[in-house]
């Protein structure tokens, strides 16, 4: 299956690009295309309205982007579907797959190689929200779009 071009995003009503969906299919170069649709998306964000995205928060996001979308394609069959949505001053991050176990974490284990990238995005998150769909799962990490004093 080829990927699907993400939309333009649709505007909230101040003319925000208030979100973008893209489908990936795990081939090739995907995870990569993942992050780049993000940077892109907050880069629009700032452009069209002059909104603040700190540096932290457009690395934070590429970088759960990065790990929820492998851990999507790593564990569950078909495409995966890759959400960016804009929620007053945080970035939602949702990714859904066909597989409806719900993941859980590890017991951090600092000998443990790799199996990192849900400890990862549950402590850079603001929110984050696992659902059991009718098929698959959603999940949902919410970043906030500037630094915290």
């Amino acid at each position: 299956m080829a990927p699907v071009p993400p939309d333009q995003g649709s505007s909230a009503p101040d003319g925000i690009p208030a979100e973008t969906t893209v489908a990936l299919d795990g081939k090739h170069g995907c995870i990569a295309r993942a992050r780049q649709l993000t940077g892109d998306f907050l880069t629009r964000v700032q452009r069209l309205d002059g909104a603040t995205v700190s540096a932290r928060a457009m690395d934070l996001s590429q970088l759960v982007v990065s790990e929820l979308v492998t851990n999507a394609l790593r564990y569950a069959p078909g495409p995966v579907l890759l959400q960016l949505r804009i929620t007053g001053s945080a970035v939602e991050i949702v990714v859904w797959d066909s597989d409806p176990v719900l993941p859980s974490p590890h017991a951090p284990d600092p000998t443990r190689v790799g199996r990192h990238g849900l400890e990862i995005v549950r402590a850079v998150a603001e929110d984050f929200d696992v659902m059991r769909e009718p098929v698959g799962k959603r999940i949902v990490a919410r970043l906030g779009l500037t630094d915290r004093p």
